[in-house]
């Protein structure tokens, strides 16, 4: 896809406003796959089918009864095999077709899934995020799109320009960054933008926990490097972007929902390998702290960790000049006082349930430019703390590196070293 001419934080800004004003103007186009509203059954295909693709294949059939499961694609056998018969054996698997000449294996399986179906559910590895995205939209497929969007910000990009088309098209295209879908967590928010806590001071987000799975196989149980890379992508970060990227951005995502989606000036920070040193772990960091600085004088302050064996933390809090919020919580102290009364909800689920809904409604759901601008807030995050520079929002969103390989194929994979502060190069 063709990038546009280098974007600023204003134009970012303004870009939710003139994509709107720009999908109002056009002609409501009618696709064959879009379903925006009425009874039939819909088929919906998965692309990626680890535990959270196999996680959000269930709950889409439980969102909507008049639906089928009709077509899945993973780079592995194996990983298809094994989703499949677990939705199979699931409560919804009397609404799982998938016979063998619907399953795709491989790197282009994703494209011949999209092309018949209505919705899909993209949940690979974070990096194939932005060119699965730009194949349904151009199908005229509805999809779910798990977070984060993208690695890189030629990806950010990308994306943008997919969920741009999404508007003109009229296209449901809901995040999964999944805290936004949850009751208690909304009405705090709220509660926050309506101005309870007084004017936002500081915010503080922090997702320290042990880690993720160790490395799945060895380089000798696979036939190349890219296979054992794809195997162990959590440890890449062109696969993953980072673990800031691709676990902490709920946290970072936090972040800009209090600000209300507005970017920041610059960040600066740090971060390093200090426990999980052995090089089965590819190039990622496990550990970054990052100072985000606002235009109106606000910083946002965000750390998170890997580290085994060490005390777990993921809490948010938002402080203002009359009171503070504890987001996780659901309380916000001060002079006025309150704690979250309401009902919990399975916010994984509502994600599903709301988006199936927009579509029988024809009244479409795109969480694009959140899920874009918190996304790179991450990998903005990412870039201070490998080059050891201050990065602005212009340098982040207008990066011209590209961390995936020219094609993907089963053989060489990119060979990345851990970054080095001071010596790694911003690009």
């Amino acid at each position: 896809m063709r990038e546009s001419h280098p974007s600023s934080r204003r134009t970012f800004l303004t870009q939710s406003a003139t994509t709107l004003a720009a999908a109002t103007a056009a002609t409501q186009l009618v696709f064959q796959n879009a379903h925006a509203a009425g009874s039939d059954t819909l088929r919906v295909g998965l692309v990626g089918c680890g535990g959270r693709g196999t996680g959000a294949a269930e709950q889409a059939l439980t969102a909507d009864s008049n639906i089928k499961l009709v077509a899945m694609a993973d780079a592995f056998d194996d990983r298809l095999t094994e989703s499949l018969s677990t939705l199979k054996g699931s409560a919804v698997g009397s609404r799982v077709d998938v016979p063998k000449d619907r399953q795709y294996v491989g790197f282009d399986g994703y494209k011949q899934v999209i092309d018949q179906v209505d919705v899909v559910l993209l949940t690979t590895t974070p990096h194939f995020r932005p060119q699965h995205t730009a194949y349904a939209v151009e199908k005229g497929v509805h999809a779910f799109v798990e977070k984060p969007v993208a690695t890189d910000a030629p990806g950010v990009r990308a994306f943008l320009a997919a969920c741009d088309e999404a508007k003109k098209k009229n296209l449901s295209l809901v995040s999964g960054l999944c805290w936004r879908y949850h009751n208690p967590r909304r009405e705090t928010m709220k509660r926050v933008a309506d101005g309870a806590i007084g004017d936002i001071v500081a915010i503080e987000t922090t997702y320290n926990s042990n880690g993720v799975w160790d490395p799945r196989r060895t380089r000798e149980e696979c036939k190349s490097d890219m296979e054992y890379q794809m195997r162990n992508w959590y440890y890449y970060t062109w696969l993953s972007g980072d673990h800031i990227v691709e676990q902490a951005v709920h946290g970072i995502d936090t972040m800009a929902w209090a600000m209300g989606d507005e970017p920041p000036t610059l960040c600066w920070g740090s971060g390093g390998r200090q426990v999980r040193t052995d090089p089965k772990y590819g190039n990622i960091y496990d550990h970054f702290s990052v100072v985000y600085e606002y235009a109106n004088g606000v910083r946002g302050y965000h750390t998170c960790r890997h580290w085994a064996g060490t005390d777990s933390r993921v809490k948010d809090y938002i402080l203002g000049a009359k009171g503070s919020c504890d987001v996780f919580g659901s309380s916000i102290k001060g002079s006025d006082k309150w704690r979250y009364r309401g009902t919990n909800n399975n916010m994984y689920q509502t994600e599903h349930d709301e988006m199936f809904a927009a579509i029988r409604g024809g009244k479409p759901i795109n969480n694009g430019l959140y899920a874009a601008r918190s996304t790179l807030l991450a990998i903005m995050g990412r870039m201070t703390a490998y080059t050891g520079q201050v990065v602005t929002w212009d340098m982040a969103l207008n990066s011209t590196e590209k961390l995936g390989p020219a094609e993907y194929a089963w053989g060489e994979a990119p060979q990345r070293p851990v970054a080095r502060p001071g010596f790694t190069k911003f690009a």
